[in-house]
Formats: C-alpha cells, sequence, structure tokens
C-alpha cells in the first residue's frame, strides 16, 4: 500500500530526523552513510529530495543489522550532545524528535498490521486477548450547552504548532453520544444496505466506495452471515459490542446519516474531552501485558463519555485546517504539519497503537478521508433538540 513503510524504513527515518536537524548542526558529529540523506527523508523538500514512498517496500538495503547500527551511531552521538549542555533551541527540537518518533511506533503497528493482512496465511503479530462483553448497554448522550468556548492548547508543555493558537469559538447547543460506535450498531447498517444507497454517502464517499468495491470496514470478511476481522491476533470474530474501526471518514459520515445524527465538530470533541484524564487503552500498557493491540469495549452505564483516549481514533466533522492566526515554524520544520493542512479531516482521541504518553484533549491527528488503515472509529453526535 503506497501509505505504508517497512519497520526497517521507520526506525531508519526516526534516526534520520534527529541526524538532520540536530546533530548536523555540530562540526564534530560524523555523517553515518551520505545516502541515507536520500533514502530516509520523508517529505521535507527543504531539506533535499527523498525516495518515492510508495517504493519504501523496494529497498532490500540497507538490511536490519546496518539501520541498527545507524540508530547506534546516531544515538551515541546525541548522548554526547546532551551530556555537554545543548541549547534551548536545540532541546526544542529533541523534543519533537521523540513525540515525533512516538507517532513511527504507532505507524508500525498500523503499517505491519495491513502488510499481515494482505499475507493468505494470515500471520499472528502478537498473540493476546482482545476481551469484552456480551451484552449490549444502550447508548446515552450528554448535553451540552451553547457559548463561547476556548480550544487549542494553552502552554505550558509539550504540544505541536497545529494545536495552537488557543481561541475562541461559539458553538450552538449539542449532544454528544457517550460512548464509541460499536461493531454491532455498523452490522446492523450494512444489513440495511448502507453500502448500497447513494443517499447516504458525500459524492467522494460514494465515488471511492465504488472504486474500492468497499462493502464493510477494512479487515471484515463476511462468512455467511458471520463476520470475522484481521486483527494484530490474525483473525478473530467480529465482537458485537467492541468499538468499530479501520474506516473511513466517508464510512463515519455515511453512518451518521443513517443514524440520524452527525460526526462531532473537533471544537465540540474537545469540550467534551477536556475534563477528562488522559486514560484509556493505548499501545504501552497493551505491550506490557497480554492483551491484544485492539480496541475493546470498556463502556459501563453511568456518567460519559467513555473512551475518549485510546481505542479508536475518532474522526470528526472538522477539515484540517490552520486555527486563526497559526504561523508554522521556520526553517523545515514548518514542513512538519501546516503543508498538509488541505483535503484532511482531524481526528481527535489516541487508539490502541497510540502511546499514552503522546496524547492530550487538543491533539490534532488528520488523514484524508479515504484512509482505512488506522485504528479509526468514531461517535456520533447531534444538535440539541433533534
Amino acid at each position: 500500500m503506497p501509505d505504508a513503510s517497512p519497520i526497517r524504513w521507520h526506525l531508519a527515518h526516526t534516526t534520520w530526523f534527529f541526524e538532520t536537524f540536530v546533530l548536523a548542526h555540530s562540526t564534530r558529529f560524523r555523517e553515518f552513510d551520505e545516502s541515507f540523506r536520500f533514502l530516509f527523508n520523508s517529505y521535507y523538500n527543504t531539506v533535499g529530495e527523498q525516495f518515492s514512498r510508495p517504493q519504501r517496500g523496494l529497498l532490500s538495503r540497507p538490511n536490519q543489522q546496518q539501520v541498527e547500527a545507524y540508530r547506534q551511531h546516531v544515538d551515541e552521538a546525541m548522548l554526547e550532545l546532551l551530556s555537554n549542555n545543548a541549547s534551548d533551541d536545540l532541546k526544542n527540537v529533541i523534543e519533537v524528535g521523540l513525540h515525533h518518533e512516538q507517532q513511527h511506533q504507532e505507524l508500525i503497528l498500523t503499517d505491519i498490521k495491513h502488510a499481515l493482512s494482505c499475507n493468505p496465511l494470515l500471520p499472528v503479530y502478537r498473540d493476546g486477548c482482545i476481551g469484552g462483553k456480551t451484552e449490549t448497554v444502550s447508548p446515552g448522550w450528554l448535553p451540552f450547552d451553547e457559548g463561547v468556548r476556548a480550544i487549542g492548547h494553552e502552554g505550558g508543555d509539550f504540544a505541536y504548532d497545529n494545536e495552537s493558537p488557543r481561541h475562541r469559538v461559539f458553538l450552538d447547543a449539542f449532544e454528544i453520544c457517550d460512548r464509541l460506535v460499536s461493531c454491532g450498531q455498523y452490522i446492523q447498517f450494512i444489513d440495511d444496505g448502507g453500502y448500497q444507497r447513494p443517499e447516504l454517502w458525500l459524492s467522494l464517499g460514494w465515488n471511492q466506495r465504488q472504486a474500492g468495491d468497499w462493502t464493510s470496514p477494512l479487515y471484515w470478511t463476511d462468512d455467511d452471515g458471520r463476520w470475522s476481522q484481521f486483527t494484530l491476533a490474525g483473525l478473530q470474530p467480529v465482537g458485537l459490542d467492541q468499538p468499530l474501526t479501520h474506516i473511513s471518514y466517508f464510512e463515519a459520515d455515511a453512518f451518521a446519516r443513517w443514524s440520524g445524527c452527525r460526526l462531532p465538530t473537533e471544537a465540540e470533541w474537545e469540550l467534551a474531552a477536556n475534563p477528562l484524564a488522559v486514560e484509556g487503552r493505548f499501545a504501552d500498557t497493551l505491550l506490557s501485558t497480554d492483551q491484544a493491540i485492539h480496541p475493546t469495549c470498556g463502556a459501563e452505564p453511568g456518567q460519559g463519555p467513555h473512551q475518549m483516549f485510546g481505542d479508536v481514533w475518532e474522526w470528526t466533522a472538522s477539515p484540517y485546517s490552520a486555527y486563526p492566526g497559526y504561523q508554522p515554524p521556520a526553517g523545515a520544520l514548518g514542513e512538519y504539519n501546516g503543508k498538509f493542512m488541505c483535503n484532511q479531516f482531524v481526528l481527535r482521541g489516541g487508539s490502541c497503537a497510540t502511546s499514552q504518553g503522546h496524547i492530550r484533549s487538543t491533539y490534532r491527528n488528520f488523514f484524508p478521508p479515504e484512509a482505512r488503515w488506522q485504528f479509526s472509529g468514531l461517535r456520533l453526535a447531534r444538535s440539541a433538540g433533534t
């Protein structure tokens, strides 16, 4: 798949980041391999040309041992730099680099899942228990009054540039569902002909559905009415109470319209999430236990909203664009987020493949509306009184 990269490429690219944006400022640093400037540059045009992204899977060299030697070389130079009191400017770049590596740790999981799903043997990446409950709890709705609200990062700790500046928005009264849309709910959509009804779909979404022959979420298979899904723990039954995942923005929007609801805006989502602790089903916790890297049902009756963080990235109705007053950072790092503010939609909350320390209520993830290989799901919203 053009959007996915091999694990070795992720390991080398995150190392390239520190070499290019931190160590290149040091006259004492010795470059590991000049060809790596081209091979492992992702999209930084101000730094130089890049190897074609769709062809990264063809890179049989450098091999794993060479990539590990590259990482060790750069790690040793970074430790030496930090022991000699790096400047505040370099420390800021290093902090971005650490969070950048967390993003690629997540991509390693989502990309290898797609690669393994293409293997007819359906290999297991990592065994584990997905879990869930057998009973189904009816969704509830949480009301929010109209008013002027402030969204965006307030400063004081790390955030990406696209989370700022903090600014005011006016929100009409709305309600947001207290839980994620489940697989069982989505099967009702499928059974009601959701993938055959163009009136439910945006025009571009319907075109994509037809071109891709979509009839269910990515990784789902139907065996005489028994749904299964490919997971990082291999082929598993679809649990009716499990959070729905691996759907595009187009599918999320069509399901919301079928439900008589809509997707929340990112401002509505952030308002609902702000008071909550960042707790949930995250990769670092799952990798330290015997649990599978997959969302599971965790919504109990009572006050919500539930599972705002972890489990699945939640599609919002908001196009990914700059906040009022946004200015990208100077230099090459200005390409990190700003230049992608076109033809993409915002997702919030993190997923079971995200590191817990990487996420916050203001975090803005973004993907094109046809993307399905991330752990992406949805939560419904509606205007008050509807």
